[in-house]
């Protein structure tokens, strides 16, 4: 008698060459389950049902297959374990050498639009995982593959140990087991949870990802990088058009720019320019090229072998500004076809498409020395009709529209953070200083006169009045901050002495 495989995947991929090596080459007899016994029997393999082998039928369509004794009693019997054997012999169970078996798609069902609760709940596989934990619990008896690109590596072991497998090959093989199981098992928690949404963070939080990519370093060339994937979306279905391989800062950095981008509607054209995550250069025009171009001047010793983020897709006109600097990423939701052409001339350009680029995280994650903090993403959109206007000059509408969008633009500024802008667009960017008074004079020397009748936003309050009468004298006509400083009234009664504008908005946008 051979040994025995079972074989239950839902991931199909390679199964067939898989099981035909494993029968021809090393004579083990197949059980298996459901579809997967349905392909292998097309393929002309031979494999026994396992409810042919359990004498128990598939029942409540499909729900229960593979949880019987005679599986689950082969997979977790101790072969060191005498009374083991004998109850294996006395309930006629053949030990079983080796479990491959993958999961329903669960995360891919959800990440569907329209999905309902009823497709999600018929994703929830049980006896998979079932499997997966009793397979990879006893790795010291048997083998559990749950991702195909181990079968060759599987088979190879067979081949260099006379047709044993390694311990450390098995225990390797087990970990991936648990670690497939406790991502799905996420999964579902979290999808669970994202239908009875809370203020209140969970008491108990698990993140896991798959890994996408291996990245050749970190921040630091020192420093070992891989890029993992939590769901189906976000940056790992972004199409990549061009360019060198993605690195960590690229990726880093393209995040930044990804989420200041989504603060403009796809109507109003708009372009940011991004170093080291911090905003060079923002812009909203008439056109996608006339943004990029005020974008890109706001700063252009910065902007260099910067990350270029677009809210509308890459047209021809804009292209062709696009390759005369040396950038290292754009990102766009689109690219016309002609366009693609032009920038390909740029071969080392990395220009992604994100179709998608409001689709972020609804929470953030900070890892500190034995743990990590969780919070809410910082995804509060600006609200006008909630702010104070607290002084006797009162904004114009124009004004209004110009604070909204320096506003917008703080909030994605490394604290402490300042922002000039005019005609909705940056002048002056003063980013991730000790002091505001620091950040204030950065970002107006950076405007230098163009800082008159320019409008300043602050991502905090201002603890004393000095900032307030820096900004006034380099120009600065309005104002926009939180307030909640215990000192709010000094630099309410300064900007009315200066005949500048203050308005609060009651809401703190810091980004450290």
């Amino acid at each position: 008698m051979g040994r025995l495989a079972l074989l239950s995947v839902s991931d199909k991929t390679r199964i067939v060459d898989f099981a035909r090596q494993l029968v021809e080459e090393f004579g083990f007899e197949l059980i298996s389950s459901g579809g997967t016994a349905k392909t292998l029997q097309d393929a002309g393999i031979p494999v026994t049902k396992v409810s042919d082998y359990t004498g128990s039928p598939e029942i409540l369509g499909g729900r229960v297959k593979t949880l019987h004794p005679r599986i689950h009693g082969g997979i977790l019997a101790r072969r060191d374990v005498a009374q083991d054997g004998v109850d294996l012999e006395n309930n006629e169970i053949r030990a079983i050498d080796l479990v491959v078996v993958n999961l329903y798609p669960f995360e891919d069902t959800i990440s569907q639009p329209n999905v309902t609760l009823a497709d999600a709940i018929e994703q929830i596989d049980i006896g998979g995982p079932t499997l997966l934990r009793a397979s990879a619990k006893n790795f010291a008896h048997l083998t559990v593959l749950c991702k195909p690109e181990r079968y060759d590596a599987y088979l190879q072991e067979l081949r260099d140990n006379q047709g044993d497998v390694s311990l450390e090959f098995r225990q390797a093989r087990a970990a991936e087991g648990f670690t497939m199981t406790m991502a799905y098992d996420r999964a579902i928690s979290n999808y669970f949870a994202s239908l009875q949404p809370s203020e209140e963070q969970p008491a108990q939080f698990t993140l896991s990802g798959k890994q996408h990519q291996s990245l050749r370093y970190g921040e630091n060339p020192h420093q070992s990088a891989a890029w993992y994937r939590t769901g189906t979306q976000g940056w790992t279905s972004a199409t990549q058009l061009q360019g060198k391989a993605l690195s960590y800062n690229n990726l880093v950095d393209l995040e930044a720019a990804r989420r200041i981008i989504t603060e403009f509607p796809a109507n109003e054209p708009a372009a940011a320019v991004l170093k080291h995550t911090n905003p060079c250069g923002v812009a909203v025009s008439s056109s996608l090229l006339d943004a990029y171009e005020k974008a890109f001047a706001a700063d252009s010793i910065s902007a260099f072998g910067g990350i270029v983020a677009l809210n509308q897709p890459i047209d021809v006109a804009t292209a062709k500004v696009l390759k005369k600097t040396f950038l290292e990423c754009i990102v766009a939701p689109g690219c016309e076809l002609e366009a693609r052409e032009i920038l390909a001339s740029k071969s080392n350009l990395r220009v992604l498409l994100l179709p998608d680029l409001q689709q972020g995280e609804p929470q953030t994650v900070k890892v500190i020395a034995g743990g990590f903090l969780l919070q809410a993403a910082d995804d509060r959109a600006a609200d006008p009709d909630t702010w104070q206007i607290v002084t006797q000059k009162q904004p114009t509408p124009a004004q209004m529209a110009e604070l909204s969008f320096a506003w917008k633009v703080a909030k994605h500024v490394k604290s402490n953070a300042i922002v000039v802008t005019r005609d909705r667009v940056t002048l002056g960017v003063g980013a991730g200083q000790m002091n505001r008074v620091g950040a204030a004079k950065i970002a107006l020397e950076q405007a230098g006169e163009q800082a008159k009748g320019a409008t300043l936003a602050s991502d905090g309050f201002f603890p004393f009045d000095d900032s307030v009468r820096t900004a006034a004298a380099a120009g600065i006509t309005a104002i926009i901050q939180p307030g909640g400083s215990i000192r709010d009234k000094d630099s309410i009664q300064a900007a009315d002495e200066l005949g500048v504008v203050m308005v609060l908005t009651g809401v703190r946008h810091f980004l450290h």
